[in-house]
């Protein structure tokens, strides 16, 4: 999980990809944080991305480095019950004005699960991170 952790974190933004029914849907993300050996991600539980989740949990993450190299991040959510993961993420990512008693926003927590991850070149073979 390291490595994709440091993957995202020299990207910055990626994108989470998402169905809704039929219909893909993409969106740019920054907020992970790496807690208890687990890669975890964050989704407005007020947001359409959250109940697309919910409803298929197949997603895909990708991130594009300056060098060219893009990540590959395929797999399924699970969201983590344990409240503690929220906050750490908030804290973190510095989303207190979002998220918090006086907006009533809440923070879905999750991980992805059966995952992939490739490494990519642009005129390259793909190496797996996992």
């Amino acid at each position: 999980m390291s490595r994709i952790n440091d993957y995202l974190n020299e990207a910055g933004v990626f994108f989470l990809a998402t169905v809704d029914g039929d219909q893909p849907k993409l969106r740019p993300l920054g907020a992970h944080i790496e807690s208890d050996g687990k890669l975890l991600f964050g989704v407005g539980e007020f947001k359409a991305v959250y109940r697309q989740l919910k409803a298929n949990p197949k997603l895909e993450i990708v991130a594009c480095k300056k060098d060219g190299h893009w990540l590959r991040y395929t797999g399924r959510a699970v969201f983590e019950t344990d409240p503690k993961y929220a906050a750490e993420m908030i804290a973190a990512a510095h989303l207190e004005q979002i998220y918090n008693e006086k907006t009533g926003n809440k923070l879905a927590i999750f991980r992805v699960e059966d995952a992939t991850a490739v490494d990519i070149a642009v005129m390259g073979e793909g190496e797996s991170l996992l």
